[in-house]
């Protein structure tokens, strides 16, 4: 572990959150659904899109780009899918709940598909694409951006976001697979990760106007985000924000607005999770078993020379859950740091 860094309880943690939110003017219940999902994110290992993020969502709450009482609800329904009104409510908030009225609709037909618009930023896709697997079914999961840091191929006005898309498969006694991933190389919440602890980003993440390799994480703004597969992950990023935003009347392209820069703004952010019942093609039990072996097989394959182990989607982030759930979720000091404001600014008690 760091010099800097120390460890705390994801209680501890979850408490601060929520007192943190009340204090902001969340009601009591939201607040505490909101620091377990937070929590979790941190748990997980997405330290870019958990805890981190509460100055910023403090800020917006407080400047009214975010509606602390929303009323959320379905404005939209079919036996198999729906539309939710996220009411500009926290994005979490939206999410949890479409992802509750994707696995109800499941159950029925087989799957479900919900989607949101007029919601905000919610964290990791895995926090929701996973909700599904307690169902024994496969958990889908596509999202904007909620700012725009990807050019289409070729361009060089940055008119997509890094609109994330998730697949969650249960398995019988291995690890489930998740695979949580952006269409660019790095997601952005990685950039500023890397500019809050001071390091340089690797070249091949971004690149300035001039296309020339960008390593300075706090000169972001003047470059773009590249994509994975170079016009194939541009592609990918369209087709995501088609599904996730135009679908649902939600914001796309040149409508995002940067949820960093305009708090004030209601972004207006659009997304969209399935939820997909295994036992509409075979028995739940059947099919888990088959991706067990899958694994096994895959895990098991020759490797290259110096490669330890082969990791299969989702195996790290389990582990670190394992691990922080133990030992508590790394806090470094950057992030104590700005954790303290927050408790100052709010006058609610630091975590300490």
């Amino acid at each position: 572990m760091p010099q800097d860094e120390s460890r705390v309880t994801a209680e501890r943690l979850a408490s601060f959150v929520a007192g943190a939110f009340v204090a902001a003017g969340l009601p009591v219940e939201d607040a505490r659904t909101l620091a377990t999902l937070m929590v979790e994110a941190d748990l997980r290992g997405s330290d870019t899109h958990g805890v981190i993020r509460l100055p910023l969502y403090v800020r917006r709450i407080r400047a009214g780009g975010v509606n602390a009482k929303p009323d959320i609800r379905v404005i939209s329904d079919r036996p198999s899918a729906a539309l939710l009104d996220g009411d500009n409510g926290m994005g979490h908030l939206v999410m949890r709940r479409a992802a509750e009225i994707a696995i109800e609709k499941a159950k029925v037909t087989g799957i479900g598909w919900v989607g949101a618009r007029m919601s905000n930023h919610a964290g990791p896709a895995a926090l929701y694409v996973t909700m599904p697997l307690a169902h024994d079914m496969i958990g889908l999961y596509f999202a904007v951006g909620s700012n725009n840091h990807l050019p289409p191929w070729g361009g060089s006005e940055s008119l997509l976001g890094t609109n994330p898309m998730a697949v969650a498969v249960p398995a019988l006694e291995e690890t489930p697979i998740v695979l949580d991933m952006a269409p660019t190389v790095a997601a952005y919440g990685k950039v500023r990760l890397k500019a809050q602890r001071g390091e340089q980003m690797p070249v091949g993440w971004m690149i300035d106007r001039e296309g020339k390799p960008l390593t300075d994480p706090k000169r972001a703004d003047e470059g773009h985000l590249l994509p994975i597969g170079d016009y194939k992950g541009s592609g990918l990023s369209l087709i995501i924000g088609l599904l996730a935003g135009a679908l649902n009347r939600a914001a796309l392209g040149r409508d995002v607005i940067d949820f960093v820069k305009e708090t004030g703004k209601a972004t207006n952010t659009g997304q969209a999770i399935a939820a997909l019942s295994v036992e509409t093609f075979m028995p739940p039990a059947e099919f888990k078993s088959a991706v067990d072996q899958v694994i096994r097989d895959i895990r098991g394959s020759r490797r290259l020379p110096g490669v330890e182990r082969i990791w299969l989607p989702g195996e790290q982030s389990h582990a670190k859950l394992i691990d922080r759930r133990a030992h508590g979720v790394p806090i470094p000091q950057a992030l104590r740091e700005s954790l303290d404001t927050v408790a100052r600014d709010l006058a609610v008690a630091p975590l300490g």
